[in-house]
Order: structure tokens, then sequence, then C-alpha cells
């Protein structure tokens, strides 16, 4: 047994043993004297029967009865039986909950207590459940890093591998030394970029956000993705239709919420077939501003809806298509830091919708007209 146990019971036993002396000696106390049979006659004793002598008279009663032992002895027992039951309902959850944290501490994340907690609904059942979802976020993310790290150690292993294999080439092969060049250029960009993202999703996920109480125009926002879009998809043609209506300044940082629109509209130009549409809409919903990009492209399967928005998510439909599965990760975080949300869901018609969440900030007297464009990218 712990000393938590002991200190229950021996607390639980000295308090109820206290009140079994307490009260057996309170009744004891309280019982009326037994006086002698000369109290009752006032002029006094009454004469001795017929043939009575002094050495057959019988003893008085006492004054006062025995202190009484054997009820004050078996509270005691009882006593010390229940303290015993209640120092262990008490004491074993919480040495439990020791065990389950050092094994916690020992790497097996995958431990939970909420089964030997039984049919407890009290706190000690609250706390079981709190570990257990402790352990179960902890055992996530642990999870998650070690996904990041192998998906970033396979994303760096290729280009890598490409320099070293144009290094090789140009010594080799002086005269297409430009070839070799450009080549190298090129992997050296992507690595860049991936690390740029990575980085990125690093400071977000430490809270690294900057300021968010600037009041950012989303118009302007989507006015200029859109017009950044154009000049990196003009083959294949798509159009976009941008739909703002009613208040649309959010607050929050100006440059993140670009980033946040843009990886979305791109991973929308990206699945939209040529010639597709890509609608972004800005409406206030409910005191929030909500953010639609939808898209023609294929869709998601239905149960990765929830996990495009996990570092290097790749659908099945997009294996061949470039990025890193980046970029929809880095806008849940800004989302998040913006105290919103994001979710995806695919339309009846076919294609994805992503729908942000921003906290809206209207500033006094000031009307937001109707816009609607249409841009041919």
């Amino acid at each position: 047994m712990g000393r938590l146990f002991w200190k229950f019971f021996l607390i639980f036993w000295l308090a109820q043993v206290v009140t079994s002396v307490g009260v057996g000696v309170a009744i004891w106390l309280e019982r009326p004297a037994h006086g002698s049979e000369m109290d009752v006659f006032d002029d006094g004793p009454p004469p001795p029967p017929p043939g009575f002598t002094g050495m057959d008279r019988p003893p008085l009663p006492p004054h006062h009865l025995p202190l009484p032992l054997l009820p004050i002895l078996a509270g005691s027992i009882v006593s010390l039986l229940f303290a015993a039951l209640l120092a262990w309902y008490f004491a074993r959850p919480i040495r439990n909950l020791r065990a389950a944290f050092e094994s916690v501490a020992g790497g097996k994340l995958e431990t939970r207590i909420g089964a030997s907690m039984g049919r407890r609904n009290d706190e000690l059942a609250d706390l079981g459940k709190d570990f257990d979802y402790m352990a179960g976020r902890l055992q996530n993310l642990l999870d998650a890093q070690r996904r990041l790290l192998h998906d970033v150690s396979h994303e760096l292993r290729s280009p890598l591998a490409r320099l070293q294999a144009a290094a090789d080439l140009m010594r080799q092969q002086p005269e297409r030394g430009a070839e070799f060049v450009e080549r190298i250029e090129r992997d050296t960009s992507r690595m860049d970029t991936l690390i740029g993202e990575l980085l990125t999703l690093a400071r977000l996920d430490a809270g690294m956000t900057g300021k968010l109480d600037e009041e950012v125009d989303l118009r302007e926002v989507v006015a200029d993705v859109a017009e950044d879009a154009r000049f990196e998809t003009n083959e294949k043609r798509c159009m976009i239709e941008v739909d703002t209506s009613g208040p649309v300044t959010a607050r929050g940082n100006h440059e993140l919420l670009y980033r946040a629109i843009e990886n979305v509209v791109r991973n929308a130009v990206r699945h939209s077939p040529d010639g597709g549409t890509v609608n972004i809409s800005v409406q206030p919903v409910d005191g929030r501003l909500r953010v639609t990009v939808a898209d023609g492209g294929p869709g998601v399967f239905g149960g990765d809806l929830a996990a495009i928005f996990d570092p290097f998510f790749r659908g099945a439909s997009g294996d061949s298509l470039s990025g890193y599965g980046l970029g929809l990760a880095i806008t849940r975080r800004i989302v998040e830091a913006h105290g919103g949300s994001a979710s995806a869901s695919n339309q009846a018609k076919g294609g994805l919708v992503v729908t942000m969440f921003l906290p809206l900030s209207v500033r006094a007297g000031q009307a937001t007209p109707i816009v609607q464009e249409r841009a041919e990218i």
C-alpha cells in the first residue's frame, strides 16, 4: 500500500474512533445515577421484615454504571474496516494514474486508464478521461512529427540525388555544363521552396504569427490572388469568378491571410481541368467571414477530406502533380491562428470546396458594395 492509502486510512479511522469514543462517553455520562432506597423515604429507612438480620442485607447498587467498553470496541473495529475500504477506494485510482504516467514517460503512449476506472462517476474518473485524452493527443502529435520527418527526408532525398548526379555528369561531360547547371538550379529552387514552406509551418505551429490586429480588406486580397494566378497557369485557360458582398474586412495579418487564400486557390487551379472554373466567394455569415474556393476537378475521396490539411498529404488523384502537400496545411494553421476554422467538402456536381471562416471586423460608417469579378487565366 502507498503512503496516500495510509494517510486516508489513519484519518478516516481516527475520525471514526474519536466519534465512537465520544458518543460512548456521552451516553455513559448522561445515564441517570442509581440512588439508595433510603432516598425514597423522607422519614428514614423502612422497618426490617420479621426475622431479618443484618447479615442478610443486600448490597446497595453502585452509583454509576461501568464505562461501556464493549460498544466502543465494536465501533472501533467497524470503523477500522470502513476506513480501510474508503482509503482503498480513493487511493487505488490514484495509484493507477501514477503507474500510467510512468508508462507514458517511458514511451508507451498507447497507455490508457479509462477501463481501470470501472463505473466510477466522480472527479477521479474525470481525471482518468483527461489523462486518456492527453495521452491520445501526445501520441497523435508524436506520430505526426515522425511522419513529417519521414516525408521531409523523402522529399529532400530525390533532389539531392539529382544534384549529386548532375555534379558527377558535369565533371564527366563538361561540354554539357549549361544543361546540368540549369538542372541544378531547378532542383535547388525546389529545395528552397520546400524548406521555406517547412519553416513557415514550424513558425505557425510555434505561434510565431506576428501581429494579428490589422484591418484586412479581403476584396483586395482575393483580387491580388486572382491576378497572380493568371501568370502561373495561363496554359490551362481557367476562369476565376470572384463574388464578394457586404462588409468583407477581416482582422488579422494581411500577409498571412494572403498566403492562406493563395494556397487554396493554387490548389484549386492545379486540380481544375483545362478551361475549368474556380469560384471564390467572400460573404459575411453570422458575424464571421466565410471564404469559399470551389473548383471543377475530380474532388477528394470522402475519407481523405480531413487528411488533406495534413502536411505532405496527397490524394490519389494528385500523385503526379507538383507540390509538396504543405499548402493546405499552412492554410489551416493560419486560419486557426486567426481564431477561425477551415474545412473541405465535395460538390454534388463534382469538384472540391474549401471553406474558411475568419473573424469579421466591420468599421463604423463603412459600407462595402457587392463586387463580382470574372478573370480568365
